[in-house]
C-alpha cells in the first residue's frame, strides 16, 4: 500500500509557526504532505504553502515557470512559506480517472515543450542514487513530482495548471512519465495508463518506466531535492 499525502485529518493542529503566519485570519486546510508541509486556502483567491524546511527552491522554480505555464503566482514569501494567487481549477485527484489521465498527459506535454536552454535547474537520477541509468530518451524540463494531485483541471475537465514545482529541473522525460502513469493507479486503480500515454503522445517505454518507478520507490531516496 502506497502512503499518500492528502487533506489534513480531522482534529489536526496547525504548527505554531503557521498559526503565527495566519495571525488569526480564517483558513481552510487543503493538503498535508508526507514531510509535514501544509497548504491552506485563505479566502477565495489565495493559498498559503508552508514547510518545516526551506521553500526557496520551489519559489524560484515557480517564478521561472510562470511566464511559460499556468502555475501559482507568488504574491508574498518567506524562507519556509509563500502565498500564491489561486488558479480557477481543482486538483485532478478530485476528477474521474479518465479526465485525470488526459489532463495529466496534456499538462506534461506542455511542460516538456519548455525551452531547455533557459532552464537553470537540474533533476539528476544519479544524484538520487540511481544506478545503471538508461540513456536519455529526450531531455526536457521535468516536473519531478508529476503525481495526479499536482495537476489541475478546469470545470470542463481540461488541463488548467501545475502545482508543487519544488523538484522541477532538466531530466529525461521518463522521470515524469513513469511516475505520473504510476500515480494514476494509486488514485484511481488500474485502467487509465493507456489514456495518459495517448494524451501525452508517446508509446510506453518499459525499460525507462521500470527504472524511474524503481528509483521513486527505492527506500531512503528523496525525490524532491
Amino acid at each position: 500500500m502506497v502512503e499518500l499525502a492528502g487533506p489534513p485529518p480531522k482534529g489536526y493542529k496547525l504548527p505554531d509557526a503557521v498559526e503565527t503566519l495566519l495571525g488569526g485570519q480564517p483558513y481552510e486546510p487543503v493538503w498535508l504532505n508526507l514531510e509535514g508541509g501544509l497548504t491552506l486556502r485563505l479566502g477565495p483567491d489565495r493559498y498559503l504553502k508552508w514547510s518545516p524546511t526551506s521553500l526557496e527552491p520551489e519559489r524560484r522554480r515557480l517564478e521561472w515557470a510562470a511566464p511559460y505555464l499556468p502555475v501559482p503566482r507568488v504574491l508574498d514569501s518567506g524562507a519556509t512559506w509563500f502565498i500564491t494567487a489561486a488558479i480557477d481549477a481543482k486538483s485532478a485527484v478530485d476528477a474521474d480517472g479518465l479526465t485525470a489521465a488526459r489532463a495529466l498527459g496534456a499538462g506534461l506535454r506542455a511542460l516538456h515543450a519548455l525551452p531547455i536552454d533557459d532552464c537553470p535547474f537540474e533533476w539528476s537520477a544519479e544524484g538520487r542514487g540511481g544506478l545503471d541509468v538508461p540513456p536519455i530518451d529526450q531531455l526536457v524540463v521535468c516536473h519531478g513530482d508529476a503525481c495526479v494531485p499536482n495537476t489541475l483541471v478546469d470545470a470542463g475537465g481540461e488541463w488548467a495548471g501545475l502545482v508543487d514545482l519544488g523538484s522541477l529541473g532538466l531530466a529525461d522525460r521518463w522521470a515524469d512519465l513513469a511516475v505520473a502513469s504510476m500515480s494514476l493507479g494509486w488514485n484511481f486503480g488500474d485502467g487509465f495508463e493507456a489514456a495518459f500515454f495517448e494524451a501525452y503522445g508517446v508509446a510506453p517505454d518499459d525499460l525507462r518506466i521500470r527504472f524511474y518507478r524503481d528509483l521513486w520507490n527505492a527506500p531512503d531516496v528523496k525525490m524532491d531535492q
